[in-house]
């Protein structure tokens, strides 16, 4: 297993070995150690998710509160999805700018998004199934999203699907509805680029 962190620190693809013979494929998607000396603190899972979305389908751009946020570790069991971390944390050097990776069921990949970092993706077939393990439970309270056609963040989502069709981003009422990054900003929504950094600190100690 090999990480690579990405163009938003404290995000990192992650990248398995596979073991196949002709019954199938094995692989560990996530192991413990080398994660914790690899991000300097241990994952603690609190939640698992499971979404599946049509080719075309975006969801995101989603964030939490910090402290406690919600890191998630995600990967893609079927099809195939660009995953993208946006960094919103206000004081960041790489405010607002994103980094992605492909998930799909050919290197089985997966991504990790620390606490302060948004998340969304795109689906680039129809049924990709995608898993997020996810270090606190959903409270809609301190949840919050980031359109994410925002012309300020600037994701350059796919226009071709894996069959070739051409895709149309389809986003939920909720993600249409969401503030851009610059409206969420000016209402206090976003993490405090020191907050986070607090708070990560206080988990390695």
């Amino acid at each position: 297993m090999t990480y690579r962190e990405l163009a938003v620190p404290g995000a990192w693809e992650i990248t398995p070995k596979q073991h196949g013979d002709p019954r199938g494929v094995f692989l560990e998607y996530f192991q413990g150690v080398p994660f914790q000396e690899t991000t300097g603190h241990r994952f603690d899972l609190q939640q698992a998710n499971c979404s599946v979305s049509a080719a075309g389908v975006v969801r995101g751009i989603h964030f939490a509160d910090v402290p406690p946020g919600q890191a998630k570790y995600v990967t893609c069991a079927k099809g195939a999805v660009l995953d993208i971390a946006v960094d919103l944390r206000v004081g960041s050097s790489t405010f607002g700018q994103w980094d992605s990776v492909l998930l799909d069921d050919v290197d089985r990949r997966a991504i990790y998004l620390s606490e302060g970092l948004g998340h969304a993706f795109m689906s680039l077939e129809d049924d990709s199934t995608v898993l997020y393990l996810c270090s606190t439970s959903y409270s809609p309270t301190r949840e919050h999203g980031i359109h994410p056609l925002d012309p300020d963040v600037a994701i350059q989502w796919p226009t071709t699907a894996r069959d070739g069709r051409t895709l149309t981003p389809q986003l939920s009422e909720k993600d249409l509805a969401a503030p851009t990054l610059r409206e969420a900003r000016l209402q206090g929504l976003l993490p405090q680029d020191d907050q986070v950094s607090a708070y990560l600190g206080s988990r390695r100690s």
